[in-house]
């Protein structure tokens, strides 16, 4: 089972007392997805994330947000129904423990990383440019393997 995007950006708001930018939002829920991916080998959010100049975006989240710009995004996801506890969850708030202490420039930096899905599918200055799947499983598995590596 999948959870959309803004299910997923409502409880990653509520984690951070809504301190979180749309880009701050879209790395970690990137970065989510990507482990979940890797470790459950399902998606965890619906739709896709396309290959934007700031890293990887997932299109539906950021029409939403958009409009607080840098700014931290409040709750704006009062009608969105909070997701059923599951492995989505589980992942959501294990990515939040892990990772929502970084800044935006530090999340921007880990999502372009040079062997990574975003690199693989980003076209400088072009939107609209999905990155698969299973691009962002070959990630995380080329993650692993470097971290193993160390």
């Amino acid at each position: 089972m999948t959870i959309s995007a803004l299910q997923a950006a409502k409880k990653m708001g509520e984690r951070s007392g809504w301190s979180l930018s749309n880009l701050e939002m879209q790395k970690l829920l990137y970065l989510s997805h990507m482990i979940h991916l890797g470790t459950h080998d399902k998606p965890l959010v619906g739709g896709h994330f396309e290959a934007w100049d700031l890293g990887p975006v997932h299109p539906v989240l950021y029409h939403k947000a958009k409009v607080f710009g840098a700014r931290p995004v409040h709750n704006i996801f009062r009608s969105v129904s909070d997701p059923e506890y599951g492995t989505e969850c589980a992942t959501l708030n294990s990515t939040m423990d892990g990772m929502s202490p970084l800044s935006g420039p530090q999340l921007v930096s880990i999502t372009h990383w040079d062997y990574g899905a975003w690199a693989r599918n980003y076209v400088p200055g072009v939107r609209g440019i999905i990155i698969p799947d299973s691009h962002i499983k070959d990630e995380y598995q080329r993650r692993m393997i470097d971290f193993k590596g160390r």
